[in-house]
């Protein structure tokens, strides 16, 4: 029996899975991508594949390389915009990347998926189609490729290869990457080590040789300890500068997510963190890019793992750079929160850990970006009750699920300073990442939801106008611009910091009429009013157009003695400008009426 679908992803799911209308469907349009998310790919193939795919839809989409990394790698982006319906710089945008942790391949799988998702269903999805034609999207599906490549290429384990492969002196030696792990055992990957120990913490498991048991530290009955005869020796590796430490500089060595503006702290505050922010050829490329849109209203960045949606601060200081827009990042993350199982919604700082120099930071705080981080993958997704799993179901898991792929037996090797060990355990493909038969689902699910955000970015429209004749020479004319959608023009950050340009609302008066004075109003109806004094043509709006809210903009026009409205006087123009939304343009009439107040009545000053 079907369980029931909450009502609030029922509805997100009508608008991101096909629904067409029968004359929709009379146009559908065949496929014409045939790639595959049931695996994983390396830096050329994916290169490749977003090539081809803005081959095959270069109506959509745009491959442009954006710079190279710091082993020579392309830094590339998509560019999708239908530009029958406007340059992409003219509409609202959504910035989407990932892979900037270059162990977190399945977020460049997301990113791409999002992508072809888009283009494939456009022309067959009717809401897909009208998303695609009011706003632009912006993917770097790769922003640390050499990173991803070392992680296909090198041996590492699951947390590995994070970092960018830029050489560096982690240790301060004065050698660079000399002390990186061994695969002493040849899996490709970096497991653990097991030295002998008569007085060890685990021994191993009677039925199954391949799995260590901790021994319980509590006396027995008769007051005899248990003790086990292995002790982990640490990460499979050797000590290979002499200083006594273990793969403590290996490849990199630094975190690109702690390299951007954003509350950005040296070394000694924030590990990682580099010399200056967009300090790599990687995070300098795509802040520049960045840079060049200020269209984009909403960010998403694809990590893994833990099944969180973050959004900041890093820090608790910050927190009042989210105070104005919270309500916002709360109902957007709490759909996402329905939309993806296991998944919660966090803050970075409070929740996670601190992160000084974020990318996500730097969007929000820096930019007025409405911004998340989405943790790819929980443990949470291999029960059936959706719990965090125990040792042993974990260990079920591996064996019926996995067929113990993910784990290499443990052989004997001679270590140079432990002697006899026993090598083995988790091999990189462990944890962290979802096995490729569940990759498309955690994909489309991810993309569902960074489909729903790019859906609340600014809707604007006019409202009904209201003229009102004061006198014979005076109009007041009102006019609405409501905007239904979650994210506002302009976010309460922007405007806090003078991010960008404010909105503005003008009015082209016809021959013959002069404005006189202009401002903004609580409501339609209301005579409290705000006068502009510089520009009575242009009333600039710092606060832009709230979330699913209205703002009023009065304007007041005066007629000279010797031109009627009958003699052609009959319309104003009123356009509505923002960086974040679509442009949009009226006129309104000026029908005559009777004066409601006294002849010779004055605007306000």
């Amino acid at each position: 029996m079907m369980r029931p679908i909450p009502f609030l992803f029922a509805s997100v799911l009508a608008c991101i899975f096909v629904h067409t209308s029968p004359a929709f469907a009379q146009d559908r349009v065949p496929a014409k991508s045939a790639i595959r998310f049931d695996h994983y790919r390396d830096v050329p193939e994916l290169v490749a594949e977003s090539k081809a795919l803005a081959a095959l839809h270069p109506k959509l989409l745009t491959y442009v390389d954006l710079g190279t990394s710091s082993l020579g790698l392309p830094v590339f982006a998509l560019i999708l915009n239908n530009p029958a319906t406007g340059a992409d710089t003219d509409k609202p945008a959504m910035y989407i990347d990932g892979n900037i942790h270059g162990n977190e391949i399945q977020s460049s799988e997301t990113v791409l998926y999002t992508v072809w998702y888009l283009v494939e269903q456009y022309g067959r999805n009717e809401t897909i189609t009208k998303l695609v034609d009011r706003t632009a999207f912006y993917f770097v599906p790769c922003v640390n490729p050499d990173g991803r490549q070392n992680w296909f290429d090198a041996q590492n384990s699951p947390h590995s290869s994070r970092t960018g492969m830029k050489p560096t002196d982690d240790d301060r030696d004065g050698a660079l990457d000399e002390d990186g792990p061994d695969d002493l055992d040849g899996d490709g990957s970096i497991g653990v080590m097991w030295r002998p120990d008569p007085n060890g913490t685990h021994k191993r498991s009677e039925l199954d040789p391949n799995t260590m048991e901790p021994v319980s530290a509590e006396p027995r009955a008769d007051g005899t300890i248990r003790r086990g005869s292995w002790s982990m020796a640490g990460q499979e590796g050797v000590d290979n500068d002499g200083d006594g430490q273990v793969n403590e500089d290996g490849p990199g060595g630094y975190d690109m997510n702690r390299n951007w503006p954003a509350d950005w702290q040296p070394e000694h505050v924030q590990g990682g963190a580099g010399d200056w922010p967009f300090s790599y050829p990687e995070t300098e490329a795509v802040g520049k890019f960045i840079m060049t849109k200020p269209n984009i209203a909403a960010g998403q960045a694809y990590h893994n793992t833990g099944g969180m949606i973050l959004r900041g601060p890093g820090a608790p200081n910050r927190e009042n750079a989210y105070a104005g827009d919270r309500a916002v990042y709360d109902a957007i993350a709490d759909v996402g929160a329905e939309m993806l199982p296991g998944y919660r919604s966090m803050v970075i700082h409070s929740d996670l850990y601190p992160v000084r120099g974020g990318f996500v930071n730097w969007l929000s705080e820096s930019l007025g970006i409405v911004s998340f981080t989405n943790e790819l993958w929980t443990d949470k997704r291999i029960t059936q009750n959706g719990g965090s799993p125990d040792g042993a179901a974990m260990e079920r898991w591996r064996e019926r699920l996995l067929f113990d792929e993910a784990r290499t037996p443990f052989v004997e090797v001679d270590h140079p300073t432990h002697g006899k060990i026993l090598v083995g355990g988790g091999n990189k493909w462990a944890s962290r990442i979802p096995p490729s038969w569940m990759l498309e689902e955690e994909c489309h699910r991810n993309a569902a939801f960074t489909i729903f955000h790019a859906g609340e970015m600014p809707r604007v429209s006019f409202g009904a106008p209201r003229v009102k004749q004061l006198s014979e020479q005076l109009f007041e004319v009102t006019v609405e611009i409501r905007n239904d959608a979650m994210i506002p023009t302009r976010t309460a950050r922007a405007a806090q910091i003078k991010s960008g340009v404010p909105d503005r609302v003008t009015l082209t008066a016809p021959n013959g009429a002069t404005i006189v004075s202009s401002g903004t109003a609580a409501r339609r109806f209301d005579r409290v009013f705000e006068p502009d004094r510089e520009t009575p043509s242009e009333v600039l709006l710092e606060s832009g157009i709230p979330s699913r809210g209205s703002v009023f903009v009065r304007f007041y026009l005066e007629v000279g003695n010797d031109v009627k409205i009958g003699d052609g006087v009959r319309e104003v123009s009123v356009a509505f400008v923002s960086e974040k939304s679509i442009d949009i343009a009226t006129s309104i009439k000026l029908s005559p009426t009777e004066p409601t107040t006294p002849n010779g009545a004055q605007a306000p000053k």
